[in-house]
């Protein structure tokens, strides 16, 4: 059975809706991606980040370092905002956050 979060996610990959979230205390807008089951059996996505706040920060836009890989259970006040769908330049690469895909979005 999967979270609320995780059922969230997986409609706004499949039409292609922007996120926003709280992750590690900071605010970020984000696109997700890929969603679906990590190594360790926890629900996980795959986000483009291209707004907000990050212990990283962010590069420029497009850039592929905004690629963020979370567990779903530690997003807190998820909702769907609105935006345009971005996606990161070299998300044709095989991604290694999900184990287990159960979706991903379509290019």
């Amino acid at each position: 059975m999967s979270s609320t979060d995780y059922q969230m996610i997986r409609k706004a990959i499949l039409t292609k809706t922007c996120m926003e979230a709280e992750y590690n205390g900071y605010m970020r807008q984000m696109c997700p991606q890929t969603l679906g089951i990590s190594k360790k059996g926890e629900e996980q996505a795959l986000f483009y980040q291209y707004a907000g706040e990050s212990s990283k920060g962010l590069d420029v836009a497009g850039s592929p370092k905004n690629w963020r890989c979370m567990p779903v259970a530690s997003l807190s006040g998820l909702r769907v905002i609105e935006g345009d769908w971005k996606g990161g330049p070299n998300h044709s690469q095989p991604q290694s956050c999900v184990s287990e895909v159960d979706v991903e979005a379509a290019y």
